[in-house]
């Protein structure tokens, strides 16, 4: 099934590429979204609220910290004919209401060295959207956590991540919380500007070897029995 997702580009928002579109073919593929509550974490473009919204979702709240997110979300939505509640917020915020059906995430996951300045890469969109702290968890060890408490009975967590922000401890911590996870997607793709970019942290923390410029992506799916 081939969903429509407008990809409206704004200054400050992420702009969705390879880890977006996993995403989103991962859900085409679950058939679980239809009739269901679905919300989008670290939403960005809101194009992964969008797809969510065509493939029948009962209704879908995007969350992102930045405002510039949410307008653009907003548009998105406006411009695809669908329903998206975009709301200033991050997981935490989610917390705050009713469980969700399904929980769609694409979070800053890029490992990042400590010299690395805010506006150095022009072309990656703003630094908050990919910058996961220096091994890459800053948000995925709070949201695998919480993963459980946001989710209702029966619901599906997706969450997409690089290799180099430790897929593993992803697994464990979510089957630590009592949910059936697994990888349900994975891509391999070229370094794009931030790879490259922390190519040289990536070594000093002993996560690449010299001459590698490619990474795997995932999509973890997580299911609350």
């Amino acid at each position: 099934m081939a969903v429509e997702t407008i990809a409206v580009g704004a200054e400050g928002v992420y702009r969705p590429q390879h880890d977006s579109w996993l995403l989103i073919d991962a859900l085409v593929r679950s058939e679980v979204v239809a009739g269901r509550q679905v919300v989008d974490l670290c939403a960005g473009s809101g194009v992964v609220a969008v797809a969510a919204a065509h493939l029948g979702a009962s209704s879908v709240l995007a969350l992102d910290i930045s405002p510039n997110a949410v307008r653009c979300t907003q548009a998105n939505a406006i411009a695809a004919q669908v329903e998206v509640e975009a709301r200033l917020g991050s997981w935490v915020q989610a917390l705050e209401r009713d469980p969700f059906d399904i929980v769609v995430c694409n979070p800053p996951y890029v490992p990042v060295g400590p010299d690395t300045e805010a506006g150095s890469i022009p072309s990656a969109g703003p630094m908050a959207s990919w910058d996961g702290g220096p091994d890459g968890r800053l948000v995925l060890d709070p949201l695998c956590a919480s993963a459980g408490t946001l989710l209702a009975d029966g619901g599906c967590l997706f969450l997409v991540q690089s290799e180099f922000a430790d897929i593993e401890r992803s697994l464990t911590m979510l089957r630590d919380g009592g949910l059936d996870a697994g990888i349900c997607a994975g891509q391999r793709i070229p370094f794009g500007p931030v790879l490259r970019s922390q190519a040289g942290w990536l070594r000093h923390a002993g996560l690449l070897e010299a001459g590698r410029t490619d990474e795997e992506i995932v999509v973890i799916r997580a299911d609350r029995r």
